[in-house]
């Protein structure tokens, strides 16, 4: 299992809930095949307004969770290479590069 919290830009809150709806509507059938394929079995997003902004925590199940943001990062699907290009835009960040910080350790 991956869980990663990351901050989403103050300008693009709106914007980053419109794309979560097209996840789920329209594109959800290459947004399942991009899980799919890339060996979830679960992929879960939240979003929290927290005292330092805006955050997404985001869940993933499944044999490639641990490899997930790596593979979408070097994918050259279309979809995959949309979403990469999404999710940089929304958090400020280079998917596949090392993140800031550790990863959230299970603690219970």
């Amino acid at each position: 299992m991956g869980l990663v919290v990351v901050p989403l830009k103050e300008d693009k809150v709106e914007a980053w809930k419109s794309w979560t709806k097209k996840l789920a509507g329209e594109k959800k059938e290459a947004f399942d095949d991009m899980n799919k394929r890339l060996g979830l079995e679960r992929h879960d997003a939240w979003f929290a307004e927290t005292p330092s902004g805006p955050v997404v925590v985001v869940l993933h199940e499944g044999p490639g969770a641990e490899t997930f943001m790596q593979n979408v990062a070097k994918s050259d699907n279309s979809f995959d290479v949309w979403m990469k290009e999404s999710i940089e835009d929304f958090h400020g960040m280079k998917l596949g590069a090392p993140l800031p910080g550790p990863m959230p350790v299970k603690m219970i």
